[in-house]
């Protein structure tokens, strides 16, 4: 059975999740989530009300986990090849998130130049440890992603326990409720958005 999993994206900058490339891709950072979720379920990322944000209560994005692959497959899919990191590019090549190999299966994990490395551009061995904890990289082809402009979340999308959908503060709620499922996937299908729709909040910020 479908679950959603519900959490707040503190830092919508286009890495985690990265929707780009006909993908949304969540290869890093949530370690407990990409452990977890199955083909089939929802991630959904929802807005943060820190005062430098001000986003609490918005959708940021969902997606539908379409697929899931080791960090060995990510980077040698070639479908994924535009998702590494080209730090001196443009903002969405710079927020690649396809940043771990290794020289074999057992070899220590190395990391390019991205959001995670050091400002040099070196490794950061405790992204590396926190990251590559969960070998497991969530795909989809089926999501929304609004960033900085997402609408508000209904009141009335909450489980038989009361609670909303719309996740607030830290960690992670999963709901299993069938019927919050079903209203919810209709909720999502009716903006008519396939894919992505607006920019991060973070981009949205260097223009004001």
């Amino acid at each position: 059975m479908a679950r959603i999993h519900s959490y707040v994206v503190r830092y919508d900058s286009g890495f985690a999740p990265n929707p780009f490339y006909s993908y949304c891709t969540l290869a890093t950072c949530k370690p407990r989530i990409r452990k977890i979720a199955h083909v089939g379920d929802w991630v959904v990322g929802s807005g943060s009300n820190d005062r430098s944000v001000r986003l609490g209560g918005r959708l940021v994005y969902a997606m539908r986990i379409t697929e899931t692959m080791t960090f060995d497959q990510y980077c040698s899919d070639p479908r994924f090849e535009s998702k590494k990191p080209y730090r001196n590019g443009s903002r969405k090549q710079s927020c690649g998130d396809n940043i771990y190999f290794r020289a074999e299966v057992g070899a220590d994990w190395e990391q390019r130049d991205s959001f995670h490395s050091r400002p040099d551009g070196s490794l950061n061995p405790d992204h590396v440890t926190r990251d590559t904890s969960v070998n497991r990289v969530l795909i989809s082809d089926d999501f929304a992603y609004f960033g900085g402009n997402g609408p508000q979340f209904p009141d009335e999308l909450e489980d038989q326990q009361g609670r909303n959908i719309c996740k607030k503060g830290i960690g992670l709620t999963t709901f299993t409720d069938a019927q919050l499922i079903l209203d919810f996937e209709k909720w999502i299908r009716s903006f008519g958005v396939c894919g992505y729709h607006s920019a991060p909040f973070e981009w949205l910020t260097l223009r004001r």
